[in-house]
């Protein structure tokens, strides 16, 4: 008798924090059984793995996805088929787009635009709304799982100079238990520095102009404004050591705060930068090697809770020009985040249980994202297979993304995402797509 639609074998599964010789079954999208492989139920269909690595599917945080009036630099079809190619099971939609995410209106939407195309799991940010007493639909009639404040601009429909809007917004985000991501870099503090710096042209103008110092001050500002809110606040991309370091002291006197770093800030130097050009260009920029160093320290501190992508897609275009202000900051990651990290476990700076701990488990845990993160029975089928043995060079021109450039083009990883399963189906096998659009599945506000 049939007792699960799909058997794993003939591999190890990361579990637990520890890599063990078992089998995985799925039924009916989710994980029904981890066993050795005589132990596993029979199935319709069995996949031998080859002793590969079975992980939880990567969960990123922090996606771009563009699409609607922006769909030229990515869409929901071209960015999840990257996810999946990148094993990236689940990910979350920045609202920073055309039209902004910023209400129940805009947030459906984009939703029903998703659901067209998307070939993995979806959740959406939303921009705060204009007034906010919108909040509380957005995320429980809309199922937005987070929001989003940028401090360097206005996005949506709360000033970053109007600090007693932020507070409101926040006040009522805490209230909802709903998190709050921020790009921490006060536009006040880089438009003083802008008058200073004078023209902006060249990359040293725009190190200048995003110092870490900068970060720095904006999150000793934001920590000392939420004080005792009870706000989940996660703080996006950061890049300074300082800003690691407030933030852990700020959680261990008891404010929900975390944060995230992406792997451009734990390879890239502000000298491979300088190298690069502007095709490498991202906000915040990258830091000097000294400042990296101290990063992945931390890292392994366990200071610093998530690796997440910035998956920040362009056209070519708009990465070209004379000037610093003729090009957008921000580069394509979702297909070369997961190869990179396993690169660094390979050379021994990080092991495989962290970094599942910061690409699946705190991911899920932070955001509510439940039945998720964790190869676990019960919980859904979300899993990538690694071929930890195979080696190769990072090629763009091969991304399923439309931004086919990287600051990491012509690195050599070991490590490579070969079968990625959403909700227990396969949908990239040997970089394949093998789903079809809106075949994926969207994640609401503790649906």
């Amino acid at each position: 008798m049939v007792k699960a639609d799909i058997t794993l074998t003939n591999a190890k599964a990361l579990i637990s924090g520890s890599i063990l010789r078992c089998g995985v079954a799925v039924e009916d999208g989710r994980i029904c059984r981890i066993a050795k492989d005589p132990n596993l139920p029979k199935a319709s269909e069995k996949i031998d793995l080859k002793g590969r690595l079975i992980m939880p599917g990567l969960i990123d945080v922090h996606v771009h996805f563009r699409d609607q009036a922006l769909s030229y630099k990515e869409d929901f079809r071209s960015g999840t088929m990257a996810a999946a190619n990148g094993g990236v099971t689940s990910a979350i939609d920045m609202p920073n787009n055309d039209p902004v995410t910023m209400n129940l209106e805009s947030l459906r939407e984009r939703i029903k635009e998703a659901e067209r195309k998307t070939v993995i799991n979806l959740a959406f940010y939303s921009a705060f709304p204009e007034r906010a007493e919108e909040i509380n639909r957005i995320v429980r009639d809309g199922g937005a799982v987070a929001f989003k404040l940028f401090l360097t601009r206005k996005v949506g429909g709360v000033d970053p100079c109007d600090e007693d809007a932020i507070i409101e917004a926040l006040r009522e985000s805490g209230r909802l238990g709903v998190p709050v991501a921020v790009h921490a870099e006060s536009i006040k503090i880089l438009r003083e520095r802008a008058e200073r710096i004078g023209e902006l042209r060249t990359i040293n103008d725009y190190l200048r102009l995003h110092s870490p110092s900068v970060e720095e001050e904006t999150v000793r500002r934001m920590l000392h404004l939420i004080g005792d809110m009870h706000v989940k606040v996660h703080f996006c991309h950061v890049s300074s050591a300082g800003t690691v370091k407030m933030i852990s002291e700020a959680r261990e006197s008891g404010i929900p705060v975390t944060c995230e770093v992406t792997p451009y800030h734990l390879l890239i130097s502000s000298s491979d930068l300088r190298v690069k050009g502007f095709i490498a260009l991202s906000d915040p920029p990258a830091r000097d090697r000294r400042i990296i160093n101290q990063l992945w320290t931390l890292l392994r501190r366990g200071m610093i809770d998530v690796i997440a992508s910035d998956h920040a897609p362009h056209a070519i275009e708009e990465k070209t020009g004379d000037s610093i202000l003729d090009v957008e900051a921000g580069v394509p990651g979702l297909e070369v985040t997961l190869p990179l990290m396993l690169t660094q476990a390979d050379k021994g700076l990080i092991s495989l249980p962290e970094i599942a701990s910061l690409m699946c488990k705190r991911p899920a845990e932070i955001f509510g994202l439940t039945g998720r993160g964790e190869l676990k029975e019960g919980n859904y089928a979300d899993m990538v297979i690694v071929d930890l043995k195979r080696r190769y060079k990072i090629d763009p021109s091969h991304f399923y993304s439309k931004a086919k450039y990287s600051p990491f083009e012509g690195w050599e990883v070991k490590g490579k995402p070969v079968k990625t399963f959403v909700n227990g189906r396969l949908v990239m096998d040997e970089g394949e797509i093998t789903a079809k659009p809106g075949s994926g599945r969207i994640i609401r506000w503790r649906s």
